[in-house]
């Protein structure tokens, strides 16, 4: 049975902006069903002119680009009430792959509607705008960590707003969020060697900041680990669920 948006299991998480009657009335309407995949299943790829627009019910995933010579850069993981294939929806086609990671539950909406959206509730329209606003401003902390950051800040960065995040959807146990990714994935994103990877890894462990084992990460002091990254303490902005 489809979750009504009504009933939505996140929908109340603290990173994410409570909705009036008529926005849940309205999703209600543009949601045409769900989909659940399997581990490494692919949602967008990249080239494609998809016809849907997906939100992540439950599951993690990835954004990812490749190079001809199949070297990979990941952009970006897919996290509980992200929403996938905005690119799409505008542009027509994607210039990046998006790969389901675990299992994965999926808001599948119409791509057609978009417009609707824009036209018929324009709260809504902002509130896509705001996540483009805010991919943009991520992808920028991504450039600059790439750029700017030693290893072992890039690392910590990444674990800090992992950690953050995901603390913020409410899937924290304690100090502990669950991780499933490979080590290979954080090096693709962070512009590192698996081998340089690991290493660094073990140092945040050795120096008790952070500790990633069987898909979870450990975060004993969460400012502590954002000193280290050069980051501020700020709780992240409270965004928009589609």
């Amino acid at each position: 049975m489809s979750i009504k948006c009504i009933n939505c299991p996140i929908r109340k998480a603290e990173i994410f902006q409570p909705m009036g009657r008529e926005t849940l009335e309205f999703m209600q309407r543009f949601k045409v069903g769900e989909l659940e995949v399997e581990p490494r299943t692919p949602l967008m790829s990249e080239g494609a002119n998809a016809p849907q627009l997906f939100t992540a019910l439950s599951g993690m995933g990835l954004r990812y680009k490749l190079l001809p010579n199949g070297r990979r850069q990941v952009i970006s993981l897919v996290l509980p009430g992200d929403f996938i294939g905005l690119q799409a929806g505008v542009m027509k086609e994607m210039t990046h792959s998006v790969e389901a990671t675990t299992s994965m539950k999926l808001c599948v909406f119409d791509r057609s509607e978009l417009w609707t959206l824009y036209r018929s509730l324009p709260e809504r329209g902002f509130a896509l705008t705001w996540l483009a606003a805010s991919e943009e401003r991520f992808l920028g902390e991504a450039l600059t960590s790439l750029g700017q950051r030693s290893a072992i800040e890039r690392v910590a960065w990444a674990m800090a707003r992992i950690f953050r995040r995901l603390s913020e959807t409410g899937l924290a146990r304690g100090k502990s969020v669950p991780l499933p990714y490979r080590q290979q994935d954080l090096a693709d994103g962070l512009g590192l060697s698996l081998v340089h990877t690991n290493k660094t890894l073990a140092k945040l462990r050795e120096r008790q900041l952070s500790s990633w084992t069987d898909g979870t990460l450990t975060v004993p002091d969460l400012e502590e680990l954002e000193d280290v990254a050069m980051m501020d303490h700020s709780e992240l902005p409270i965004r928009p669920l589609m």
